[in-house]
């Protein structure tokens, strides 16, 4: 069977972004709110998810965990800063259905476990569940778009970077 380089388990090294998500890729323009789709707040991808596991994309430091539980700063040692932001608008949802696994200031591995996020009730209460995981600090790292279709959390590359 062929299997394309995207869709090999990526091992966790320094410039690769696994998905934190069981689910579809998308690119970043497609994220349906025009900050995330113009790039404002960061380069990167997109994932339509098909479960609420929401696992860390890279090696890092959890530098943030937002108090209603839906988005995820990280750094890693060579001082990307990442977003990982769960759904659009959720924040409205204050917390509801939001599980956070991690606290600020603590060591994770790509593929660890940050959040258990309840698709159901997001999009009951209104909401898309894409989650968008950028770099933040794009003005000092160049993202190369890897991949395209399903990824699995954890396992499969979503995109490289590397510093300018």
């Amino acid at each position: 069977m062929f299997h394309f380089f995207t869709k090999k388990k990526a091992a966790c090294t320094p410039g690769i972004v696994l998905a934190t998500q069981n689910g579809e890729v998308l690119p970043l323009s497609e994220m349906p709110d025009p900050v995330f789709a113009d790039g404002t707040l960061g380069d990167g991808m997109c994932i339509l998810p098909f479960d609420g596991k929401v696992r860390a994309p890279v090696d890092g430091k959890v530098a943030a965990v937002t108090e209603t539980g839906h988005a995820f700063g990280m750094v890693t040692e060579d001082g990307a800063e990442f977003l990982i932001h769960i759904g659009v608008d959720t924040v409205e949802m204050k917390g509801r259905g939001f599980k956070p696994c991690v606290k600020a200031g603590q060591s994770v591995k790509a593929g660890d476990l940050l959040c258990e996020a309840d698709l159901d009730l997001i999009r009951e209460s209104g909401f898309q569940s894409h989650t968008a995981i950028l770099i933040t600090n794009c003005d000092d790292f160049i993202v190369e778009e890897t991949c395209s279709g399903t990824v699995r959390a954890g396992k499969d590359q979503l995109y490289r970077f590397r510093r300018k």
